[in-house]
């Protein structure tokens, strides 16, 4: 049926609507938790199997979180007689974009961006500043990068159970 491919920034919401799409029976996968993605060093391209928390300065300009294509290709796979939500975001999407049926970003603005991210009790990504200057200057162009591939975007400051049903929605209209 479909692989969709719900994205987003950090703390845009992501793990929050996969969790909520597992709870309703939906067959969803959170790339970021479940194995589907990792830090790589964009100089050696050599996977990073401890990375340093908090990133030390610099360590973002240098390290990359990328996600594994034959992991993608298997869950494409498994899609083809069910709709599957994988769920993340990555830096290396362009090598995997092909594989999906449809793309859902799910954009925030900067405010609730920096509320999320320095108050989630889920993950600790965004909490140091490094972090969350990245997140911030990546989320400046994420709506309009993503409008200029076709992708369904989606306000991820709406209640959870509104976005939830909007990704769904667009995943049984494609």
């Amino acid at each position: 049926m479909a692989l969709v491919w719900v994205t987003g920034n950090s703390g845009a919401g992501k793990s929050t609507v996969c969790e909520r799409l597992k709870s309703l029976g939906h067959q969803a996968v959170d790339a970021d938790w479940e194995g589907y993605n990792r830090f790589f060093d964009r100089v050696t391209g050599e996977v990073v199997v401890d990375p340093p928390y908090p990133a030390p300065q610099g360590w973002l300009d240098r390290y990359g979180w990328q996600i594994d294509r034959a992991r993608v290709e298997a869950l494409a796979a498994r899609s083809r007689d069910t709709t599957v939500f994988l769920c993340g975001g990555v830096e290396n999407e362009d090598e995997v974009r092909d594989l999906f049926d449809l793309v859902v970003c799910i954009v925030i603005d900067e405010e609730t961006l920096r509320e999320r991210l320095l108050t989630r009790t889920t993950n600790s990504f965004g909490k140091n500043p490094e972090e969350l200057a990245s997140a911030l200057d990546h989320n400046d162009a994420i709506e309009t990068f993503y409008r200029s591939i076709g992708a369904t975007i989606i306000d991820g400051t709406q209640p959870l159970d509104d976005v939830v049903s909007q990704v769904i929605r667009t995943s049984r209209g494609r």
